[in-house]
């Protein structure tokens, strides 16, 4: 089992982190499918003001670049998906240029 750390920024404005909360509320199932198929297991995300830490759980030979490509190609809600979310979205300033979710350094586990 891997574990990763993520982060992301909502734009800051109060009605779009309340869109962003309510689509979250009620993830499309064939979104919710298409992440298990991909190999993740669990997925939590955090909100603290903008910035968003997501938290996934997968399976062992877990690729963040090529699963998270493939999932897009699962089913075509998922890419209609991802294209909706973006809109709430934007990278934080520490990520690299092709990143828009940026992987986070893991320094502690208990």
């Amino acid at each position: 089992m891997k574990h990763f750390g993520m982060a992301l920024n909502l734009k800051d404005d109060p009605q779009v982190i309340q869109q962003y909360k309510t689509f979250h509320r009620n993830v499309w199932p064939e979104v919710l499918y298409s992440l298990k198929q991909i190999g993740i297991n669990r997925m939590d995300i955090f909100l603290l003001g903008c910035r968003l830490f997501m938290v996934i759980e997968t399976v062992d030979d877990f690729d963040p670049t090529s699963d998270f490509a493939y999932y897009l190609e699962v089913h075509p809600r998922c890419r209609e998906w991802d294209e909706l979310m973006r809109t709430f979205q934007e990278p934080v300033p520490e990520a690299k240029s092709d990143e828009w979710w940026a992987m986070m350094e893991q320094v502690f586990e208990l």
